[in-house]
């Protein structure tokens, strides 16, 4: 697993250069992120957490293009450049404020069932989103209520925990809400780079 890590200790640990690790990212690493945001900080705080947010790679090998599977708040499940993370955040000109590591499964996973997965998690793209998702989401987190199968709306953790699932993983967790802290600490998790 992915160890336990603090905020301030994930902040000393070095930073890898996107550019020298760029050829070595796959589809299926997952994406941590440990924002200074104000929404970021009440998920870490509701989840104890270093983390606040999780996702997906996918890697287009044909256009050489490294995308990140994600369900963001406001926006809903999309695919985005990882490295507007790092370089134009939300049309900012400027980095993701806060803390990025890539992580990977210690375990094999066939091609054709990752490949499953990342095509549920492409099909949910056409999903619509609710503006009020953001209140449910903290009402969920808050009293750990997992998502019901009829809201068709997804939080982070839960779109990386059915991408998986639909590759044959099951995440590992205790409690009935999968937050980006229950991904980080599934035994199978092992963190490769710290890249902001």
């Amino acid at each position: 697993m992915a160890q336990p890590i603090t905020k301030k200790e994930l902040k000393k640990m070095p930073v890898t250069h996107y550019e020298d690790i760029r050829s070595f990212l796959k589809t299926g690493h997952i994406v941590f992120c440990s924002g200074s945001y104000a929404f970021s900080g009440i998920i870490q705080k509701l989840t104890k957490s270093t983390w606040s947010h999780v996702a997906v790679i996918y890697k287009d090998e044909e256009l050489n293009r490294v995308m990140m599977l994600e369900a963001e708040p406001r926006v809903g499940i999309r695919l985005i450049p990882l490295s507007k993370y790092l370089r134009d955040y939300k049309g900012t000109k400027r980095p993701y404020k806060g803390q990025i590591s890539i992580a990977e499964l210690n375990i094999p996973v066939e091609k054709e069932n990752l490949n499953k997965g990342i095509s549920f998690g492409l099909d949910a793209l056409t999903r619509p989103y609710d503006n009020f998702e953001i209140v449910r989401i903290m009402i969920r987190i808050l009293f750990h209520i997992s998502k019901r199968e009829r809201n068709r709306n997804y939080i982070c953790s839960e779109l990386v925990r059915d991408i998986f699932a639909k590759s044959s993983v099951i995440m590992q967790y205790q409690d009935t809400y999968i937050s980006p802290d229950n991904i980080w600490c599934d035994k199978r998790v092992d963190m490769k780079y710290r890249i902001l």
